[in-house]
């Protein structure tokens, strides 16, 4: 196989990689909001010559290249954040810049630049030949994945019956091949009391001091070792044998549990009186050996839950796309990751070994990460949580730009990373040796008992 020509195409397709990028980041595209980017996308497809491009009941753009029974994807959720704060910008996010090496603007690095490299890595695999034969191609520009991440696959595995061989995710990895990641849920903790006027908080039972109990508590479960003296166990005590002896060296290498408070709410009939309900929302990242319920259950365990008589339960999501589609599901997002040997992870390697040798490509600015290992993981979580861990479809990951500008300002990505994955991905399929089977996953979250599909 000419390399060469593959690395060569990556490159040649930069400037239309560059135009088309920032044209994406100049229409904002938020969750439930991202018709202009979808359209601008299934554009894109139809004029590099993808044979099929249909945007399905939620919104999301699925383009296919190829034909056969056999089905590779690539995955770029192209839904972003907001912007926050504008004065922390130092340009204008709608509108980016761009110089000789950087793309800057919202979504350039989460993740805009993943389709972007998706659609011309799809082309160049179609210029020269490499899409194996009885293969089809799928690029994925997905929906509100920032709202309810992997929501919009669950869709497309139960409503549009697609189901891939494997995906490539191509979240931004910093140069390197991600093989999994942490999963994560949304916790929601009640409590009530009893109004009364302020006048006399005797007479009542106030709900935000029974939250402050548990606030503190919450706080002691993410910082609190794991020693015998300590009646609060911290998380990181599923990085010991002694507590998770099954999955620990899955967690040391996806990184420990956390957990912290993400918002607050109350009730009260006024500014003059005692409030009568209290509630927060949690976001809990899981490693490897926690699962949906016993992260419910440690929470129902803190005494001062137990001593106020706290709600806890799962979030459920339930926002309309910006097709006016709903599509159910419960906030929870389980944690995956793939064996180093699996055959769709060497592809990767293989295929950026092949191309770029051993070392990571980013830029500069990341130059403590390249000396990480190669092959790693994300800190964040991806729509792998429903491609591998709900459905058991191996993932993989590789992916322009860099993790810290997710949910950035002055976000930036790296024109040189566009080219490298554009031509790492149209090298892939045919170096995918196959036989991916229950071998290539070493572990999986368990699911819930909610029936909804």
């Amino acid at each position: 196989m000419d390399t060469q020509s593959v690395k060569k195409a990556g490159e040649k397709y930069l400037p239309q990689m560059t135009r088309f990028l920032r044209d994406l980041i100049r229409i904002p595209g938020e969750s439930c909001g991202e018709e202009g980017v979808i359209k601008r996308i299934a554009a894109e497809m139809e004029a590099v010559g993808f044979d099929e491009v249909v945007i399905d009941g939620l919104g999301n753009v699925l383009g296919y290249m190829g034909e056969g029974a056999r089905l590779i994807a690539y995955d770029a959720h192209i839904d972003t954040v907001g912007l926050g704060n504008k004065a922390n910008w130092n340009f204008d996010p709608y509108e980016g810049y761009e110089n000789e090496t950087e793309i800057g603007g919202r979504g350039a690095s989460d993740q805009l630049g993943g389709i972007v490299s998706s659609v011309y890595g799809a082309r160049i695999m179609k210029d020269l030949g490499l899409i194996p034969e009885g293969t089809r191609i799928l690029v994925a520009g997905t929906v509100q994945e920032e709202d309810c991440d992997g929501m919009c696959w669950q869709y497309i595995y139960n409503k549009d019956h697609v189901k891939p061989e494997f995906v490539v995710i191509t979240e931004p990895t910093d140069g390197g091949i991600y093989r999994g990641h942490r999963g994560r849920m949304e916790i929601r903790v009640d409590v009530r009391g009893v109004s009364c006027h302020g006048s006399a908080p005797e007479r009542g039972d106030n709900a935000i001091y029974k939250m402050a109990d548990i606030l503190k508590e919450v706080e002691a479960l993410n910082e609190n070792g794991c020693g015998d003296g300590v009646e609060i166990k911290g998380l990181v005590k599923m990085l010991d044998p002694k507590y998770n002896p099954e999955h620990y060296e899955d967690a040391r290498f996806l990184g420990r549990g956390t957990v912290t408070t993400s918002e607050i709410f109350f009730t009260s009939p006024s500014r003059c009186a005692v409030a009568d309900s209290c509630s927060i929302s949690l976001d809990r990242r899981m490693t490897a050996g926690e699962t949906w319920d016993s992260c419910i259950r440690e929470i129902e365990a803190l005494p001062s839950c137990k001593k106020h008589g706290a709600k806890v339960s799962m979030y459920m999501y339930d926002r309309p796309a910006w097709t006016g589609e709903v599509y159910e599901t419960e906030c929870y997002f389980p944690t995956w990751i793939n064996k180093e040997s699996a055959p769709h992870v060497q592809a990767l390697a293989d295929a950026h070994r092949a191309l770029y040798g051993e070392e990571r490509t980013n830029e500069p600015g990341n130059v403590d990460k390249r000396r990480r290992p190669l092959i790693d993981k994300w800190t964040f979580s991806t729509n792998g949580v429903s491609i591998q861990g709900r459905y058991g479809i191996p993932c993989v990951g590789f992916g322009p730009g860099a993790e810290s500008q997710a949910h950035a300002p002055n976000e930036i990505t790296w024109k040189k990373d566009l080219a490298t994955c554009a031509a790492v991905y149209a090298l892939v399929p045919s170096l995918y040796k196959g036989g991916a089977g229950g071998d290539v996953t070493q572990f999986r979250a368990t699911l819930t008992d909610n029936d909804i599909k």
